[in-house]
């Protein structure tokens, strides 16, 4: 049986680490208020780009740029956005997974190349010898625009260069505070879809100075803006899954200490009794 004093210095480690769990919970909540406002900012003008985008491309073949162009598939980019810092449930874990389901049947028969964001999925893939061309860590805390327009960089040169023929993102797509859904949407060749309702909308649009200009002009920009939004809407969702874990591993660390304090008392009690009793005995004991 634990001594008095071993029960009290777990209790008092189980409400240190509670401290802890619940500052992190704090700071988590402040950060996903700051990242969702710029989330709920960007999101409007990168789905509107996209449905631009999808019309204008819409009446043109695929020769009218080479971001349209679907070709031979032999090599396969992987875009795969987790954190740079765990405590933050299964968000890491399920988007790594899904997309290593990906990358495995790729691997079979073509070649699938990793461009990772977020510490977590360089360790995952690193350790199990996944070949990566790309690997930026430590930018999700200070995120800008220019940081997504450089991955954005990378992955177009590499699909105009023809050393990917297509390139897929694998993200968090953040939906509320408690709830995240993993995505893995086709990011070159642009995938040319819209509501028909939308191209009803859109039907009489004219364009100067030419659709053709407009494409070359507006297709680069628009993947710029995609993957700005992909890295804040997995930055929305990290900070909401941190603060759930947290808040859970808070009350997990209350009903941990009520469930010590609880012994601590039975023990207590139980050694005051075999006090009593043993001074009760060595009474008797005198007497006789």
């Amino acid at each position: 049986m634990a001594t008095l004093s071993d029960i009290k210095r777990r209790i008092g480690s189980v409400k240190s680490t509670q401290q802890i769990t619940k500052a992190m919970k704090m700071v988590a909540a402040a950060k996903l208020r700051k990242s969702q406002e710029r989330l709920l900012n960007a999101r409007p003008y990168a789905i509107q780009m996209q449905k631009l985008m999808s019309h204008v491309a819409s009446k043109h073949e695929d020769s009218a740029h080479p971001f349209l162009q679907e070709r031979p598939v032999s090599t396969v980019g992987y875009v795969v956005v987790t954190s740079d810092r765990g405590l933050c449930g299964s968000f890491n874990s399920n988007v790594v997974r899904h997309a290593k389901a990906s990358i495995d049947l790729v691997n079979k028969e073509k070649q699938a190349l990793l461009t990772l964001v977020g510490r977590k999925g360089v360790e995952f893939y690193s350790r199990r010898g996944y070949d990566i061309s790309y690997k930026y860590v430590n930018i999700l805390d200070t995120l800008d625009f220019q940081q997504a327009v450089e991955i954005s960089s990378v992955l177009q040169k590499e699909y105009l260069e023809n050393t990917w023929d297509k390139v897929y993102v694998v993200y968090n797509s953040f939906k509320s505070a408690g709830s995240q859904e993993v995505k893995m949407e086709q990011f070159l060749p642009i995938v040319r879809t819209m509501d028909e309702q939308d191209l009803v909308k859109m039907a009489d649009y004219i364009y100067e100075p030419s659709e053709v200009q407009i494409l070359s002009d507006i297709l680069p920009r628009n993947l710029n803006i995609q993957i700005w939004k992909m890295l804040l809407e997995s930055y929305a969702s990290e900070q909401g899954a941190r603060m759930v874990a947290m808040d859970s591993a808070t009350e997990n660390a209350q009903e941990m200490i009520h469930d010590l304090t609880q012994y601590y008392n039975k023990v207590r009690q139980a050694t005051i009794t075999t006090e009593i009793s043993e001074i009760v005995a060595g009474a008797e004991a005198l007497r006789g």
